[in-house]
């Protein structure tokens, strides 16, 4: 019999990709209300009604607790975002814990995330905060995605080793899911892959200029075996965010949600 742990992350892939489209929107905490998330419950409702193929939404807890109505009208998992800091600190690479895994299971989500900031002044707090919440995770059978990014003075901040190493740091600290940021080929991608032991999906970055620019990323990662995307601001600053995400499910998954239910619907 499957684990509780092995039942809720089985939800954030898709079972005929293998792949995962996830939509974070827990951008308000760290830049306030900014185009595409000012009006969230709109935001949330648009996504709904995509009819794209997404497998989670992730969230902080306030968002969380003032949209599970009939606005969340979302076929996805919800993943509770436990990290926190602002863009008005001295030092916004500093994550702090805002939320636990608890919090998660009492609001009935599916899974929780961690961002990590390597190469950050407070890079100690933060490993030693995930290590608590990936003990959490373990104790109450909750799936964690780690988001984890590399930080420096130099261009080599973003280099392929780097990238590489946070992932692999994410799963060797218990993550279940990792998310870096795309290393720029996909040659490079398949470096950052074959060092990391579980899935690792690629973060949608800054705001595009074109829709061209963003699935040539999606492209190349997906070529250099990626197992999917964790794409916000590309999505909701997108002039039609609905049409957008639906496309993009496509791209990532190969197939559109109709197509999904008549191939589940005959292997049953």
């Amino acid at each position: 019999m499957a684990s509780g742990r092995e039942l809720r992350l089985n939800r954030l892939i898709n079972p005929v990709s293998q792949k995962a489209l996830l939509v974070p929107l827990d951008h308000g905490a760290t830049v306030g209300p900014i185009e595409g998330i000012s009006k969230i419950r709109r935001t949330i409702a648009g996504i709904g009604s995509s009819g794209a193929n997404i497998q989670g939404i992730i969230v902080h807890r306030g968002v969380a607790h003032n949209s599970r109505s009939p606005v969340w009208d979302v076929p996805a998992p919800l993943i509770l975002h436990l990290s926190a800091s602002t863009s008005l600190a001295r030092d916004s690479t500093h994550k702090v814990l805002v939320a636990q895994v608890e919090d998660a299971l009492v609001m009935g989500a599916d899974a929780v995330s961690i961002h990590v900031n390597l190469g950050s002044l407070a890079e100690v707090g933060m490993l030693r905060d995930m290590g608590s919440v990936a003990s959490q995770c373990e104790r109450w059978g909750v799936p964690l995605l780690a988001m984890v990014y590399t930080h420096g003075e130099s261009a080599s901040a973003s280099s392929t080793a780097r990238i590489a190493h946070a992932a692999r740091l994410a799963a060797e600290l218990g993550a279940d899911l990792v998310k870096v940021n795309y290393p720029g080929s996909p040659e490079a991608m398949a470096e950052v892959v074959e060092g990391c032991f579980v899935p690792v999906l690629v973060a949608g970055g800054e705001r595009a200029t074109t829709e061209a620019q963003v699935l040539s990323v999606v492209d190349g990662a997906l070529q250099g075996g990626a197992s999917g995307l964790c794409m916000g601001r590309n999505i909701f600053q997108h002039a039609d965010p609905g049409a957008f995400l639906a496309r993009l499910s496509r791209h990532v998954h190969g197939f559109d949600a109709h197509r999904q239910a008549v191939s589940l619907a005959a292997v049953r």
